[in-house]
Parts: C-alpha cells; structure tokens; sequence
C-alpha cells in the first residue's frame, strides 16, 4: 500500500495518510504529494470540497519523519532538512489559502506536522480519541508548520503556555485554543463521510457536530494569563517561580525538560504574530527558526535524546533561566537571500 491514498472520490478531493504503523508521520514524498493535489483540486469543478483523514485509530498524524533530517545534520549536511522545511511550509500555506472547504479528521495523535496537515482547514473535527499538540520545544525546535499563528489567535496566553509545555490537547481543549472546530464521535465518522462523498455538502458536519466533555483549559485559564503573561521567557519563569501550587509545579516540570532556547523563541514568535492572520508571516519566522536550527539550536541534540538513543536526557546549549534574549534575537533575524519564498 502507498504511504498516502489521493483519489476523487464522489465529490470529494480525498488525502488519506497511510502509514499507520509509523503514527502516520509525514515523510518528504507525502508532503509534495498534497501539495500536488492541492494544485490539482483548486480549479476542479468536480471537487466541491476536500477531506483529510488517516488509517489506524492511533493517530491521525504524530508528525514528520525526521530521520533522515538527523542523519544529514550529523554529517554536517544542512541542506536536505532545510529543502524539507521549505517544501513543507509551502504546503502548509496552500492548505490554509485553499479556496474550497477542507475537512479533516483527526483521531488518536495530531502532533506537529500533523497539525500543518490537520489543523489549517475550515472544518476540523476532533472525537473522544483526540489529542492535539505542538511538542516542537521537546526537540529543539519551535512549533512550526504554521501551528505558531493557531497559537497566537489562541485565547488570552494560552498560546505560550501550550507552545512552551507542549501540553496535549483533548477534545474540547483543542477547540477552545483554536486547533479544532468540531466534535463528532469517532463512530459517526463513516456514516459522516459516505454522506459527503455523495453530496460535497459541508453542512452536514455542523447538522453532525456534538459537545464534547469539558477539558482543563477553561479551569487553568487564570493561572495560564497569570504567569504567561510576561514578555519573554524569563519573565513567566520568575512569576512561576513566585507560586507554589499545582499548577505552577506541574509547568515547571514542563518547562525543565524543554530546549530553552526553543521556549524563548517560541514566546518571541506567538508575541510578533498576535493580532495577525496571516500564515506566510508564521512560517517565516518559524522558517528563521528552522534554517539555524540544526547548526546553532538544539534540534539534533533534542532528536538525539528521543528518538535515536531515547534517553530522555537532552543536553541543551543554555541552562533553563540563564540569559538568552539575544541567541533569540540572532535565532529570529531575516535570512536575506535564504528566506522562505512562497
């Protein structure tokens, strides 16, 4: 079976990530394959709409297939991870402009370049298996595929806590900070999808659409604007570090196992892009990121600890609370000749 199904199906565009046994993470292939048939379906009068999905119940997709980034990292060898970003955050943009509706289906795992795949369409629907995140600062990167512009439109601060603490998202919690729109169970989902392959009816999913159980969010939301409310890094750590409490404890465990560098440019890119709706300005901040991010970040280092040795023991370039505004002012600086073109 191909690692991803593209088909007409009824009046449908359908994109079905196959690689279940890999968490449906995304490779190279997958994203210019629907980047093509983004090409393909915008003029066809045909496709009345699109809609996304995946096999297996574990995930709709846990992310991108970053071996191969690793192993040419090692040997110095940049080039292929930043061409892997590029074509990728130009998909990403596709997928957000796309002139029709667009609908996915995101059960089990949505985590980073699943969220690009997922999360920029007008009908994104979450059921009770959901968990949503952008753990990018795991890794040494920062959430990126466009995800930091869903973090910034988020409500009151919860943009920088979920984009520092990786936090998983439920149901209701992915709708309320803006990754989701929708909650249908996930056994009306077949039913849900023979009926858009006859009629290209996007209506149905709102006639569809339930109210999932209550998340946390809403109840954590005063703490969240209390302590993620200052202009950098070190400015949420000193107010964290001021409480003792639940919550406070819990972020700071988070927190400590988080690239700092990732987290400082992570708050400094939700902060440019608050008020904006504009994902060509995301992805080019997130580009600035990304391009240095294996030379001067802590990107191999991060898909060392936990992918390759899995070792959960990451040895980053700063010390969480050390000074790190101006590595994040080099990190976020335009990259002339090299920047992002869409």
């Amino acid at each position: 079976m191909a690692e991803i199904d593209i088909r007409k199906d009824g009046k449908l565009g359908r994109i079905t990530l196959n690689r279940p046994e890999a968490l449906n993470a995304l490779t190279y292939e997958m994203c210019l394959a629907i980047e093509k048939a983004l090409d393909a379906w915008r003029e066809d009068d045909d496709v009345k709409m699109l809609l996304i999905d995946a096999a297996g119940d574990r995930a709709f997709c846990a992310g991108g297939d970053i071996a191969e980034m690793y192993a040419s990292g090692k040997r110095g060898d940049y080039e292929y991870g930043r061409r892997f970003w590029r074509d990728e955050y130009r998909m990403n943009a596709k997928l957000f402009e796309f002139p029709k509706p667009v609908a996915s289906l995101m059960q089990g795992f949505t985590m980073g370049g699943g969220v690009g795949v997922g999360c920029h369409g007008s009908h994104r629907i979450v059921g009770e298996s959901s968990q949503i995140a952008m753990p990018e600062c795991g890794i040494g990167l920062v959430p990126d595929v466009g995800g930091s512009l869903i973090l910034a439109r988020a409500p009151g601060r919860l943009g920088e806590y979920i984009g520092t603490t990786g936090a998983r998202l439920g149901a209701d919690d992915a709708i309320y900070a803006g990754f989701a729109d929708y909650y249908i169970p996930e056994s009306d989902w077949p039913a849900l999808t023979s009926a858009l392959v006859e009629s290209g009816d996007w209506e149905l999913i709102d006639q569809a659409a339930q109210t999932p159980t209550e998340g946390r969010l809403k109840g954590q939301e005063a703490e969240i604007n209390k302590h993620f409310g200052g202009e950098t890094l070190g400015d949420i750590l000193r107010s964290l570090q001021t409480e003792d409490s639940d919550f406070t404890s819990a972020a700071m465990r988070s927190l400590g196992r988080n690239a700092p560098l990732s987290m400082g440019c992570t708050v400094e890119i939700v902060h440019r892009l608050r008020g904006a709706d504009d994902i060509r300005r995301a992805l080019d901040l997130e580009y600035r990121f990304t391009y240095r991010s294996m030379e001067h970040a802590d990107f191999i280092e991060g898909i060392r600890a936990a992918i390759i040795d899995k070792d959960r023991k990451p040895v980053w370039k700063h010390i969480l609370g050390a000074p790190i505004d101006a590595d994040v002012t080099k990190m976020l600086l335009p990259l002339g000749a090299d920047a992002l073109k869409l």
